[in-house]
Parts: structure tokens; C-alpha cells; sequence
């Protein structure tokens, strides 16, 4: 699959011919998001067109020009320039939908294999230029702003979806290698007609890279099977300012540290990632998703908690506190109106004490058949020790065809006043309902009307993650102001209570000043150092991860 820029919006998610189906009841949508950020009426607050925005002059001149286009294709003109110059997080897009293209690189370049990325950053080392890694471009961390440091006179951004090849499969290895720029369906795509997948779905699945995932370490809504890019990363090569820097395919070495380890992470700071080796799998035999319901958090954590500790084989356990649960059922419930069975179902449900307050935790299920069914006895065994309601597939399945849907209705919600926002931490069991209530006090504080949904997205044996959504009205005349305050109550939140900052969005310009007291001053020199060595004169990616 490959992506013309003229399908894709440039400054809002996804593909421009879709968008957020609300089942016809538009009116009732809006009326219970206005309600939920204290708004009488929704303001109208539309994005501005391309053609009203102005773009910085490059700064590259003509022969500079030259001397790239004879290197690997080069674009300037303004869509190009206007899609690369911010990611997508909340502040990105306040600034792309209101005509902020001041951080529009000088110049787009396409590498189309691992030689031309590498004489691309070599040129943009000599000649004082910043050099940007842009895969899909889907960063909520201000991990690509085209942005140039010190001494750095043009930001040339390197998008690499034009190394897109499928270089081997190994089926007896059970590996793969890819050229890193390939968008995640035509991975799965080439994958699955050979029998394998790689496994790794996150909300951005669709229009995100393989380099992307492994750069800000991501992971998956199925990493409780599949793992996350730190554990299905095989290999990698990247193209440096000081040459080729590669990994090679052991399943395990004691050839001192592992430097794989280096790589997922480093949101390219230290490298261009233009090619990967990662684990596969073969495609599952059968899937089952379902859903449970609970009284409280708590127990539906415990629940969580049982199942990971026990070792039963799930692909995903995703738990919605009752705030997260009732809204996304009450929007639910307005695009698809329940029957009368439904009505009266919900009516039982409440006598039996899962009314409102109640946790919706979805179970996702993938393998061999009987390895299926061996886990779904255990996992409702598991869920109903611990208070928990099977209520069915039709929940998952629901779930699982709508997965991707919902970044969608985020730029409707702009267009309306409405900013909506994400975050997300880990922390070990022990500390979980400490780091939960911390981090939703913080949001809170700085909110004013609005809501703070909670989900744990990710567990392990000694802890799991926690991935927060807010909403609220926008403040018109100082919305990145007001979001910086949102962001600061949040993260200081975090850092004082025992979470990470960053479980995997990574880390980019936004998280960068509370990496210092969660990593420590030797750690970010290390860092620093494997930075002086490979890119001596901080060409690449300036002012991301590393404060």
C-alpha cells in the first residue's frame, strides 16, 4: 500500500475521504460532548485551508538543491513542505489547523534505499543542515517538528516510506526483514499471504512505519502476545553521519551489551532506521475477543493481574475505568440506539450491581484453536474470581472491527472547540492505584469541565500501563498555553509518583524536561556520547529526547 500525499490529510489524521461515522445522530453526539466540557453550544472552529497559509521561504538554495536531487528525489512545494513540518499530537495540530507553518522544512528528500539515506545524512553533516527521520509522520510527542539547531542554516526532512521492500522471510527462523519506511498494512499485507504476521497493531497502525514503531519504542494493542518493538526487534541497520551502524540477527549474545536495546527508542536522534529484522509469527488459527464486566477498577485490575502473573496466553487485556466505560458506551449508544432487549438487559445489569461505575474489560484471544479455548476457560475463571460478568463477543468483535476508528473523530471535535488529548505512563501493581489517581488529579486540576478517561492498555508480571484521554473546551485565545498546563500537572504527576513518562509514545520535545530525573545525569550523558560518536555535529532530529 502506498499513500499519495493528495489522499492524506495534512494537517489532521488519516485519509481525507473518511471520517468519523456517527450513525446519523450527529445532533445527539454533539449535544453529549457539549455537556461533558460544560459547553451551552459548540463554537464552530474550522482548520485553515492550505491556500491561506503562508510557508517560510526555503532556505536551501538552488545549488544546495542540486547537489540533494542528485542524491535522492526532492520535494518543495507547499503540501509536501506543510505535511512534514509537525506530527500529530494536540499542540501539532492546534498549530498546522490555524496556519503555524514555521516549522515547514526547507526540503522533503525520498531516500529509496539504505545508500542514498546514508549519503543524505553525510551531505546534510557537511553542509550544516539539519536532518529529520519522518516515517508516517505520526508522533503525539513533537518527535518530528522540523526544527534546526544551533548553527543549522536549513532542516531537511528525510521521509523514508520509499524503502518500503520486503528483503527476505525466513520461515524456518520465523523472521523477517523489511526496509523500514513500509506502512503497517502493506507489512501485514506481505506478511500474511506468505502465512506470518508480525503482530504489532497500535491505534496508528495504519499510518505509521516500521522505522516509526521501532524509533519511539511502540507497542502494539497485542503486545501481550506479540511483544513490543524492544522484544520483536531482531536486528537493524542505520544510515549515521559517521557511516553504517548495524545490528546482526542473534536469537541471544553475551557479546557485551545489547545494542538493539540503543536503537528502539532512539526516535532518530542517532540514526536514520532503514532496515529491520523482526520475529513473526504464523497467523493465528483462531481469535477470540470478548468482554467482562466489572464493579470497580480495582477488581478488574486484579483480574488483569492474575492472568499475567498466571501465564495464560492472551493477545490483549484492556481495562476501561467507569468514567472511560460509561462515556464511550454512551456514544455508543447514541450512534446505535439499543432495542428493547438491550434496554432491558442493561436493566439486569444494574440489579446485579453493574450499572454505573462499572469497568468494561475486553480479553483478546489469538492462536491455535485448542490454545484458544484452553485460555478462555482460563480467563473467565480468572475474571469471575475476581467479581468479573462475561458479557459476550459481541462486544469484541465490535471493538475489533471499530479499532482504528476513533483518531477520526478528533479533528470533528476541533472543528467544534473541543480539545481532546492523550498520555500514558507505567508503574508496577504495588504502585498502580497511587499513579492513577495521581496522574487524574493532575489532569484535572488544570481541566476545568471536562473528562479524564482511563484505560490500562499493556500489563506484565510486575506492573502495567496506564493510558489516559481528556477532554475539554478549548480556550480560543491561549489553547497552547492551556495545554502546556495540562501537560505540566500531568507529567509532574507522573514523575513525583513513582510513573514513567513515557510508556510507549516515546519521548520527543514534550517529555524531554522530565527524562533527566527519571533517567539520571550519567545515563543522558551515555546517551549524549553514543550521539557524539555517531552523529558528532547533531545534525539529526535536533532538540528530540536529548534535553
Amino acid at each position: 500500500m502506498t499513500y499519495t500525499r493528495d489522499e492524506l490529510r495534512w494537517n489532521g489524521w488519516g485519509l481525507r475521504a473518511q471520517g468519523f461515522d456517527l450513525g446519523g445522530h450527529d445532533e445527539k453526539v454533539w449535544e453529549l460532548l457539549a455537556r461533558t466540557v460544560g459547553l451551552a453550544a459548540l463554537p464552530d472552529t474550522p482548520a485553515k485551508d492550505l491556500s491561506r497559509c503562508t510557508l517560510p521561504a526555503s532556505k536551501l538554495d538552488d545549488v544546495t538543491l542540486g547537489k540533494l536531487t542528485a542524491l535522492a528525489p526532492v520535494a518543495t512545494d507547499d503540501l509536501e513542505r506543510a505535511a512534514h513540518a509537525l506530527g500529530r499530537s494536540y499542540p501539532d495540530l492546534i498549530r498546522l489547523r490555524r496556519g503555524d507553518l514555521s516549522s515547514a522544512p526547507d526540503a522533503v528528500v525520498f531516500p529509496r534505499s539504505h545508500d542514498e539515506a546514508l549519503a543524505l545524512v553525510s551531505f546534510c553533516a557537511a553542509e550544516g543542515l539539519a536532518a529529520v527521520p519522518f516515517g508516517g509522520g505520526s508522533s503525539v510527542v513533537g518527535g518530528v517538528e522540523g526544527k534546526a539547531g544551533p548553527g543549522q542554516r536549513a532542516v531537511v526532512t528525510i521521509d523514508t516510506t520509499q524503502m518500503a521492500r520486503l528483503i527476505e522471510l525466513d520461515p524456518v527462523s520465523r523472521t523477517a526483514t523489511f526496509e523500514a519506511g513500509v506502512w503497517g498494512p502493506d507489512l501485514e499485507e506481505q506478511l500474511q499471504r506468505r502465512g506470518f504476521t508480525l503482530g504489532h497493531f497500535p491505534q496508528s497502525f495504519e499510518f505509521s512505519t516500521l522505522g516509526g514503531w521501532i524509533a519511539a519504542r511502540g507497542a502494539g494493542q497485542n503486545s501481550n502476545r506479540y511483544g513490543a518493538a524492544n522484544e520483536w526487534l531482531v536486528a537493524a541497520r542505520l544510515a549515521t553521519p559517521s557511516g553504517e551502524w548495524r545490528t546482526l540477527p542473534f536469537p541471544q549474545s553475551a557479546a557485551g551489551p545489547n545494542l538493539n536495546e540503543l536503537i528502539v527508542g532512539s526516535e532518530g536522534v542517532l540514526g536514520v532506521i532503514t532496515e529491520a529484522t523482526v520475529k513473526i509469527h504464523p497467523v493465528p488459527e483462531a481469535r477470540d475477543y470478548r468482554a467482562y464486566l466489572f464493579k470497580s477498577f480495582e477488581a478488574g485490575a486484579a483480574a488483569i493481574r492474575r492472568l499475567v502473573q498466571a501465564e495464560v496466553p492472551v493477545a490483549m487485556l484492556r481495562l476501561s475505568d467507569g468514567d472511560e466505560s460509561y462515556f464511550f458506551g454512551a456514544l455508543q449508544g447514541l450512534r446505535h440506539p439499543p432495542g428493547k432487549a438491550m434496554e432491558v438487559a442493561e436493566k439486569g445489569l444494574a440489579a446485579l450491581g453493574y450499572g454505573p461505575g462499572r469497568c468494561v474489560l475486553m480479553v483478546g484471544l489469538e492462536g491455535e484453536h485448542g490454545h484458544v479455548r484452553s485460555s478462555l476457560a482460563a480467563t473467565t475463571l480468572a475474571c469471575t474470581r475476581e467479581g468479573g460478568l462475561p458479557v459476550g463477543a459481541g462486544p469484541g468483535k465490535a471493538w475489533l472491527k471499530n479499532r482504528y476508528a476513533m483518531p477520526y473523530l478528533r479533528d470533528p471535535m476541533l472543528d467544534r472547540g473541543i480539545g481532546v488529548d492523550t498520555l500514558e505512563t507505567s508503574t508496577t501493581w504495588a504502585n498502580l492505584p497511587r499513579l492513577y489517581e495521581a496522574v487524574r488529579q493532575g489532569i484535572a486540576s488544570k481541566l476545568g469541565i471536562g473528562a479524564v478517561l482511563t484505560h490500562i492498555s499493556h500489563s506484565y508480571e510486575d506492573g502495567a500501563s496506564l493510558y489516559f484521554t481528556f477532554f475539554f473546551a478549548r480556550d480560543l485565545g491561549d489553547e497552547l498555553g492551556q495545554w502546556r498546563a495540562i501537560k505540566k500537572a500531568a507529567s509532574d504527576a507522573i514523575a513525583e509518583n513513582g510513573g514513567t513518562i513515557s510508556h510507549h509514545h516515546g519521548v520527543g520535545q514534550d517529555h524531554v524536561a522530565w527524562l533527566p530525573k527519571e533517567k539520571g545525569p550519567l545515563a543522558l550523558e551515555m546517551i549524549a556520547a553514543a550521539k557524539k560518536q555517531l552523529d558528532p555535529k547533531g545534525v539529526l532530529n535536533p532538540g528530540k529526547l536529548l534535553p
